[in-house]
C-alpha cells in the first residue's frame, strides 16, 4: 500500500480490518445484539418542509457528494455509468450538475481510479459554470482466504486490489485534503448519494431540518418491501446507537430474521447527511474511521470461478451511523430513491413514467396514478446497454404501464404504447419487431 502511493490513513483502515480478520472476526452482527425500530421513531421526510427556509438559507454551506466510482459493468459497460444517457438525452452527470446549479450548493464527486478520467473530460466538455471538485476512492490488497497473504497476480496486477467500498468515502474525503478545504471554506453539511439515482437531491427541507436540530449523521431509509430482503436494513444496537447491518454482515441462520421486514421494517437508500464539523472532529480523535468490516469472499479474478479464493475487505458507507452518538434517520418516499442498476430500471426512467421538471428533478409522471412499473427484460437480449439502446431505438409509452415482461428478440418501432400488465413474447433466435403505433394492453405473441 505504501508503494502504491496510498494515504497513511487508509492504511491505517486497512491494517484495523486485517488484524480483526486474523484474529477470527468475520464482521458479522447477530440478531441478538439489535432491536428493531418502531415507525414512531422515524419522522416522514415530507413533513419537513417547514423547515425549507432554513434549508435555503444553509445551501451555500452545503455540498452534494456524488459517488461516481461505478463502472455499469451489470449493464456491460467499462466506462463511467453516470455518462449514460438516462433522460431526454441527458446523462446522470449533466443533470446532477444542473441541479448544483440550479441550487447554489457546491458539488463534488467521489470518482474511482476507473472513472475519474472520462468524467472529467465529461465536465469539461459539459462547460459547467460551478466547478466541482473531485477525489479519488482508495483500493485495498486483496488477500488470499486460506493463508491471509497478499494476492500476487502478475498476469494482471489489477487483480491484486478491491475496491474497499463506499464506507471509503469518509477517508477519502479526509487523506485527499477535500475535507479540510470544504471546512475552510464555509462548507458545513453534505449529502452524499449515489450517481444512478437522481430522485436524491440536496432537499430544503431535509437539510434545514438537518441544520436546525445540529444532528451530526442523518440517514434516508425506506420502507422494506419483499423486493428488498437483500438491502442493508437499519436497526438499534443493545448500546442505544442506530446500526446498519447489511446481509454479508448477518450469520448465515439468521437470514430468515434479516429478511423479516414486519421486524426490520427500513432499508438504507445510501444517501446520508454529514457533519462536516463532527467528521473531522473524529478523524482528529481517532486518526482514521473504523466503519464495521463487510468480508466479502471472492475469487481472485471475478471472470473465473476456478482461480484462487479471495477475501475482499470492504464497508459500508451507511454503516458510519454507529460511530455518531446523536444520528438519526428519515423515511423517504419513492420520489427520493429511483436508482437505475439495470436496464430495466433504464427503460423505466427513459419513459413518459418520469419526467425533468425545470428544476431539473425528476419525477414520477403526475398522469401516473399507480406504482412504479415492474419490468422485465430477456437478458439475452437487453442485458447489455448497446444490445438495449438498438432494440428500444424509441421508448414506448409506459404512463398506464402496470408490469411489462419481454421475452425473446424484439425491437420496438416508433410511438408504441403499452397500458395495464403485459407480457411480449417472441419465440427463436431470429428478430421480430414490435410494430409502430402498436398499442399493446393485453399479453402480445409475435
Amino acid at each position: 500500500m505504501e508503494k502504491e502511493g496510498l494515504p497513511p490513513t487508509v492504511i491505517d483502515c486497512f491494517s484495523h480490518y486485517y488484524r480483526q480478520l486474523a484474529a477470527g472476526e468475520s464482521g458479522l452482527i447477530s440478531d441478538v445484539d439489535l432491536e428493531p425500530i418502531s415507525p414512531k421513531d422515524i419522522l416522514d421526510a415530507a413533513s419537513l418542509q417547514a423547515y425549507a427556509a432554513s434549508g435555503q438559507a444553509a445551501m451555500s454551506n452545503a455540498v452534494s457528494i456524488v459517488l461516481n466510482g461505478g463502472l455499469g459493468t451489470s449493464m456491460g459497460l467499462t466506462k463511467a455509468k453516470s455518462l449514460i444517457p438516462v433522460k431526454d438525452g441527458q446523462t446522470f452527470l449533466d443533470i446532477k450538475l444542473k441541479q448544483a446549479q440550479h441550487r447554489g450548493s457546491q458539488l463534488a464527486f467521489m470518482n474511482s481510479f476507473n472513472t475519474h478520467a472520462d468524467t472529467l473530460a465529461a465536465v469539461t466538455a459539459a462547460a459547467a459554470s460551478l466547478e466541482p471538485a473531485f477525489f479519488i476512492q482508495n483500493k485495498f490488497p486483496k488477500v488470499l482466504a486460506d493463508s491471509l497473504e497478499p494476492v500476487d497476480w502478475p498476469d494482471d496486477p489489477n487483480l491484486e486490489w478491491n475496491p474497499p467500498g463506499h464506507g471509503d468515502v469518509y477517508a477519502a474525503l479526509y487523506a485527499s485534503g477535500l475535507l479540510d478545504r470544504l471546512l475552510n471554506n464555509g462548507i458545513e453539511y453534505a449529502f452524499i448519494a449515489n450517481s444512478d439515482n437522481l430522485g436524491a437531491t440536496l432537499d430544503e427541507g431535509l437539510l434545514g431540518y438537518f441544520v436546525d436540530h445540529n444532528f451530526p449523521f442523518m440517514m434516508e431509509v425506506a420502507q422494506r418491501t419483499p423486493a428488498d430482503l437483500k438491502g442493508g436494513h437499519l436497526a438499534r444496537h443493545k448500546n442505544g446507537n442506530l446500526i446498519l447491518r447489511e446481509i454479508a454482515q448477518c450469520p448465515e441462520d439468521e437470514i430468515a430474521a434479516f429478511q423479516d421486514i414486519a421486524r426490520y421494517r427500513y432499508f438504507n437508500t445510501n444517501s446520508l447527511w454529514v457533519n462536516l464539523t463532527y467528521l473531522q472532529a473524529l478523524f482528529e480523535e481517532k486518526g482514521a474511521l473504523f466503519l464495521p468490516m463487510i468480508v466479502n469472499p471472492k475469487t481472485v479474478n471475478p471472470r473465473l470461478a476456478d482461480s484462487p479464493a479471495a477475501i475482499q475487505i470492504e464497508s459500508a458507507m451507511g454503516a458510519a451511523i454507529s460511530l455518531f452518538p446523536g444520528a438519526t434517520a428519515v423515511q423517504v418516499g419513492v420520489d427520493r430513491f429511483m436508482p437505475v442498476k439495470k436496464c430495466p430500471e433504464l427503460l423505466a426512467i427513459r419513459s413518459d413514467c418520469y419526467q425533468l421538471t425545470k428544476n431539473h428533478e425528476l419525477v414520477i409522471n403526475p398522469a401516473r396514478q399507480m406504482p412504479a412499473p415492474h419490468i422485465r427484460l430477456d437478458t439475452r437480449y437487453f442485458g447489455h446497454l448497446d444490445a438495449f439502446d438498438q432494440r428500444f431505438q424509441w421508448i414506448p409509452s409506459l404512463v398506464n404501464c402496470r408490469s411489462l415482461t419481454i421475452h425473446g428478440n424484439l425491437f420496438f418501432d416508433n410511438d408504441v404504447v403499452i397500458s395495464g400488465n403485459v407480457t411480449i413474447r417472441h419465440d427463436g433466435d431470429d428478430p421480430a419487431r414490435v410494430p409502430a403505433g402498436s398499442i399493446v394492453d393485453s399479453d402480445l405473441n409475435i
